[in-house]
């Protein structure tokens, strides 16, 4: 057994509105001049440190996690999980 630190990024699916982005893309940054972004997605973060035999079933299990506790949507969200040792 080890503990891996898991992280959980929570994001609205393409070719969704991100209304949160859009204000402060729209607000932000091309008001402030910076016309080389082209596009801007947010998303949640979520970092848990978690005991598993190795580091697919860390995932496995974090997955697991986030779908039954239904920490996200999966209709509108994507999540992408990272583990590190």
């Amino acid at each position: 057994m080890g503990l891996y630190r898991v992280v959980v990024v929570v994001s609205y699916k393409k070719g969704l509105k991100d209304p949160e982005a859009e204000t402060i893309y729209r607000d932000l940054i091309l008001k402030h001049g910076y016309r080389a972004v082209k596009e801007l997605r947010i998303g949640k973060q979520f970092t848990l440190l978690v005991e598993a035999e190795d580091s697919e079933k860390a995932s496995s299990y974090v997955r697991e996690l986030c779908d039954k506790l239904m920490i996200y949507n999966p209709v509108i969200h994507d999540i992408e999980v990272t583990v590190y040792s």
